[in-house]
């Protein structure tokens, strides 16, 4: 069986690759309509990073600090892409990719939440 550390790691990887699919299908699709300035560019940079940045933090962080790392920031994620939806009527695209990534950072703090220290790191 995996560790946890990898487990945990390989669904950020899942999530994030979500995440980029879905904000390159929408910039497709709002290509011309909307304006992209550098603060929503740094804003959304922000956000796709912190998923990416969990794929390392999850196989280097010590157990306490990985396992709370992934618990805050997997509630954190989940709430955003909640939010989201009530932001404007999603597209299909959009909700079948927010679905998917909701149920990702739900699998992630679940597995952190259950994660002991007496099982493998």
């Amino acid at each position: 069986m995996q560790d946890m550390k990898a487990k945990l790691s390989t669904l950020w990887i899942f999530a994030t690759l979500n995440y980029i699919y879905c904000d390159v299908v929408t910039l497709f699709d709002k290509a011309g309509t909307f304006n992209y300035n550098q603060g929503f560019l740094i804003g959304a940079a922000i956000l796709v990073e912190i998923p990416i940045a969990m794929v390392l933090l999850s196989r280097l962080l010590k157990y306490k600090a990985s396992r709370w790392a992934n618990i805050i920031t997997g509630t954190l994620m989940t709430i955003i892409q909640a939010v989201t939806l009530f932001v404007a009527t999603p597209t299909p695209y959009y909700a079948f990719f927010s679905i998917i990534e909701i149920a990702s950072t739900i699998v992630i703090v679940w597995y952190a939440w259950k994660w002991n220290q007496s099982s493998p790191e």
